[in-house]
């Protein structure tokens, strides 16, 4: 147990090289902050875990500064808030923010995406997965990007996960035929029997290019990449004319040593006069309440259906992290600190 006057934290220890690991954090202890004017103090309930992370370790530029050795790590959570001196926010308000690997965190509440309340009745979980950059990410990575027409194929990778979970039940609300792609007959299951998917493919057991082509005999409309890799050249040699890739990551390939082969088959893309784009969700900041507003309709209508893997314990924080590239987590990946100190 720690001395209630204490705020833990994992920081950054090493640069991971090749597969992150547990031991590129170390535990700190130091006195819980006191906030200054302008600040608010919150406590942290539920952390939020994203294959992006993963890029936040490199020591590149990106299009976020990677977090330096020795800093807290970079996270999402949902937190409450201890103490105000932020006009707009009091004490007790529940609130979503980067506020990192720790208990404790006093803020301003700027950054890229501001800190934001969460309205009553939201579950607290909602904001850092469907109601969040997650859901966020899947909505303009989908619709803006590819722009999805009904009876289009879609094919989804990372299918079963936060983002790829979301993504597939958004083109089917569309009318699209959808396909994804998920690591697992437990992970299938649950994209052909929960989120309504026409097929699934396990990776895991099956031949993906095979598949591909057994299953979209006039080729991929649309495809939503979150993997890289072997999966993109797959879906490259069967594209349809015009088709549009939205890419959205590469997890496969964000623990690889040295430089990461592009695909060797880019050419497709000019065969079938077809387009890659890449997009941060950030760039859409000012139509979030669009989406977000648009995202909980469809959820309340049971027409996205949410899987959520809720970790708990301080000491698991890292651990966690690894289990999105161990393959482990079904839907959005968190873990619980505490339960608020004042109840909602």
């Amino acid at each position: 147990m720690s001395n209630a006057n204490i705020n833990r934290q994992w920081r950054l220890k090493t640069r991971p090289k090749g597969m992150v690991s547990e031991a590129n954090f170390e535990y700190r202890e130091e006195p819980i902050p006191t906030p200054r004017n302008g600040q608010i103090l919150v406590r942290n309930l539920y952390l939020s875990f994203d294959p992006a992370m993963r890029a936040w370790l490199w020591d590149r530029p990106s299009y976020i500064p990677p977090v330096g050795i020795g800093e807290v790590m970079r996270a999402s959570a949902v937190a409450q808030v201890i103490e105000s001196k932020k006009p707009g926010f009091e004490a007790g308000d529940f609130v979503v923010g980067a506020f990192g690997w720790q208990d404790y965190a006093a803020t301003t509440g700027g950054g890229p995406v501001p800190v934001t309340k969460i309205p009553p009745g939201v579950p607290l979980t909602w904001p850092l997965g469907v109601l969040g950059m997650t859901g966020l990410t899947a909505y303009f990575g989908l619709l803006d990007i590819t722009d999805p027409k009904a009876g289009e194929t879609v094919v989804v990778s990372g299918a079963a996960g936060a983002v790829g979970s979301v993504v597939a039940q958004i083109a089917r609300i569309k009318g699209c035929r959808v396909i994804g792609i998920a690591g697992g007959s437990d992970k299938c299951r649950w994209l052909v029997e929960r989120a309504r998917v026409d097929a699934a493919i396990d990776y895991k057991s099956e031949d993906v290019a095979g598949r591909l082509k057994e299953l979209c005999p006039k080729g991929i409309n649309v495809y939503f990449d979150n993997v890289g890799g072997e999966t993109l050249e797959a879906v490259l040699n069967n594209l349809a004319l015009h088709a549009r890739i939205s890419l959205c990551g590469g997890i496969s390939q964000y623990n690889a040593e040295g430089r990461v082969p592009g695909p060797a088959n880019y050419l497709s893309l000019l065969v079938q006069r077809a387009r890659m784009e890449g997009f941060i969700v950030f760039d859409y900041l000012p139509r979030f309440g669009e989406a977000i507003a648009e995202l909980a309709g469809w959820v309340m209508a049971d027409e996205i259906r949410i899987e959520e893997d809720i970790q708990e314990g301080f000491e698991n924080i890292p651990k966690t992290l690894l289990r999105l590239f161990e393959g482990k987590n079904l839907g959005k990946q968190l873990l619980k600190l505490a339960d608020p100190p004042t109840k909602r």
